[in-house]
Parts: structure tokens; C-alpha cells; sequence
């Protein structure tokens, strides 16, 4: 065998070897890659109790209950399913019912889901675009969301300073 053939066969096995590791890299995080999962997805799935994943939705209005010691239940929605939250902890300042949520946790034998990290949207007008995507699918999205955000990065853009207005 020649010096060119064998780095040839070298560089390929390198290359074989590369590509078998990004295979079972990508495989395993298969659905850890989602960046949240619905209500309905998880029916869908049949996600094991214990298996840990983020779950987005809208906080169903009328289901936030406070407890005692910081205990919170809640269900949340995709407009489809709806889904039980427990969560033990202090909430973001700008969760309440009807807004966009994500938490992270995993479910439990009873079917609920017991959160232990609670995101809520930054911003009335922002929804996550698979959120938005469910709620037209379902018919209850509503046409103020997209004309809100179209209006906001407009004023936004008349009242940054430009040119001359920047340099004074």
C-alpha cells in the first residue's frame, strides 16, 4: 500500500467514524431537541412518568389554584388538551392565567405534571411560533396578536434615534 492510499483509507475511516458519532449523538437527543412539548403531544406520545421534558401552552383561565408553602396548581392548554401543573415555588412576576407559559418538569404515576422551573412569556405580544400555530389551528387565535407586534416594532422603529438625532 502506498503513502497516498493509506492516508486516503485513514482520512476515510476518520470520516466514517465522524459520521457513526453525530448519528448516535443525534438520535439520542432526538426528542430532547424540541424545544417544548403540547398538552397534546404528550397524550400523543404517551410519555413515561419520570422522563423529563418542557411543556408550552396557554395557562387555562379559572384553573390557577395558590397553596400552601408556595404550592401552585394549574392546568395548562393548547386549545385542544389541557394538561395539570404542580409546581412548588416562586413565579415569574408576569404568569397569570390566559398567558403563554413553559415549564420544565416531568409527569408523574397520576398523570400530572410536577414542574420544577416556570417560564413565563417577556412579553404580551410575543407567542411561540408552535403555539400560534396550534391556537390557528384550532380557531382561537386571535388577529390582535400579530397586529400588536407589527404596531410595537413600528413605533419602536420611529422612535430610535437616526443620522443627526443619534449625534446631538
Amino acid at each position: 500500500m502506498t503513502r497516498k492510499q493509506r492516508r486516503l483509507v485513514i482520512i476515510g475511516g476518520s470520516l466514517a467514524v465522524l459520521g457513526i458519532a453525530a448519528a448516535l449523538v443525534l438520535s439520542a437527543m432526538r426528542d430532547s431537541i424540541v424545544f417544548f412539548s403540547t398538552p397534546k403531544m404528550v397524550a400523543e406520545r404517551h410519555i413515561p412518568p419520570g422522563r423529563r421534558f418542557r411543556l408550552g401552552g396557554l395557562v387555562q383561565p379559572g384553573s390557577l389554584v395558590r397553596g400552601d408553602d408556595l404550592k401552585v396548581t394549574f392546568e395548562v392548554s393548547d386549545g385542544s388538551t389541557e394538561l395539570p401543573v404542580s409546581y412548588r415555588g416562586i413565579l415569574p412576576d408576569l404568569f397569570r392565567e390566559g398567558q403563554g407559559v413553559v415549564a420544565e418538569g416531568a409527569l408523574d404515576a397520576s398523570g400530572v405534571f410536577r414542574a420544577d422551573t416556570v417560564l413565563a412569556k417577556h412579553d404580551e405580544n410575543y407567542m411561540p411560533k408552535d403555539v400560534a400555530d396550534a391556537l390557528k389551528k384550532q380557531g382561537h387565535w386571535k388577529d390582535e396578536y400579530g397586529a400588536a407586534s407589527k404596531s410595537n416594532n413600528a413605533a419602536a422603529a420611529n422612535a430610535a434615534p437616526t443620522g443627526k438625532e443619534a449625534i446631538r
